[in-house]
């Protein structure tokens, strides 16, 4: 057996799956699927130094808890285009627009001085 597979099936003391890598963390779960995920998963201590966040700049943006459906028109070119960066970083590509869009407008907002 392999070094990655001998890390997936270490357990921690309450019997959680260490994980070793940030794939292998679902994306798009609900609250409740999330729960149900760390109940039973826990981040290895190698995982954990590789994604400590030292600056405050390097903090996620806050999450919305609800989303409103929207359309949108963009050309093929661009839809292909960001569909295929979604592909590389392993996200679903509406997930990645949304990314990119809260990043930009929360850039916009400090820029602007709307932040508070």
């Amino acid at each position: 057996m392999d070094e990655a597979r001998r890390n997936k099936k270490r357990m921690d003391e309450l019997g959680r799956v260490f994980i070793d890598d940030l794939n292998e963390i679902p994306q798009n779960m609900t609250e409740e699927e999330t729960k149900q995920f760390w109940e039973k998963h826990a981040m290895s201590e190698g995982l954990l130094n590789e994604t400590h966040i030292e600056d405050e700049e390097d903090l996620p943006l806050p999450r919305k808890q609800s989303t409103k459906p929207i359309n949108l028109r963009i050309e093929s070119d661009l839809l292909s285009r960001l569909q295929k960066v979604a592909e590389k970083k392993n996200v679903p590509y509406q997930t990645l627009l949304k990314q990119f869009v809260a990043e930009r407008v929360y850039e916009e907002e400090k820029r602007e001085k709307i932040l508070y």
